[in-house]
């Protein structure tokens, strides 16, 4: 599956413009950190680009998120990799995420999150303006973005990634698709 039929696929399962601009960040940042730990790039991406293309069918039933989508995908014939990162990465099922992909991609998406959120409290709104320092700041800040889960965040240091370097690298990724995100 290309890219852009990736992305197709996201626009027909999911209608929300600020789910879909998620969903981009985290295919960003998940490209970002596969350069970083020399993996494959292509498929990591792509895990972030569908890790939520259930949500809109599941949000009255968070028990179901990422099962619903990890069978879509697996009948997509997309590979065993990516299904299981993708279900792996809803903390409510409390799987175990044993590859590389699957424990980034369950960092990775809080952080798009704290990220968006910490842009957001800017004046300017934009990307450009935000340092990784103010990030880390608002880490250490639990009540801001509450929702944006920092023990999986942290869980990046689990694959030998320091807090600091994957914000950092989080930062960058979304900067680069500053357009695509409105921000």
């Amino acid at each position: 599956m290309t890219r852009e039929q990736t992305l197709q696929l996201v626009k027909e399962k999911i209608q929300s413009q600020n789910l879909i601009k998620h969903c981009l960040a985290v295919e960003a940042m998940m490209k970002a950190i596969a350069k970083h730990l020399n993996q494959d790039i292509e498929s990591w991406s792509q895990a972030g680009l569908l890790h939520d293309i259930d949500y809109e069918e599941t949000k009255d039933n968070p028990e179901e998120h990422s099962l619903k989508g990890a069978e879509m995908l697996k009948e997509l014939g997309l590979t065993e990799e990516i299904v299981q990162a993708v279900k792996v990465h809803n903390e409510m099922h409390n799987l175990p995420r044993q590859s590389l992909m699957d424990k980034t991609l369950f960092a990775v998406d809080p952080l798009t999150g704290l990220i968006t959120a910490a842009v957001l409290v800017l004046p300017s709104r934009k990307l450009a303006d935000l340092s990784p320092e103010s990030i880390l700041k608002r880490f250490k800040e639990p009540r801001f973005a509450a929702g944006a889960n920092r023990q999986a965040i942290k869980s990046i240091e689990d694959i030998n990634v320091s807090l600091e370097e994957f914000i950092k690298i989080g930062l960058t990724a979304m900067q680069n698709i500053a357009d695509d995100l409105g921000l």
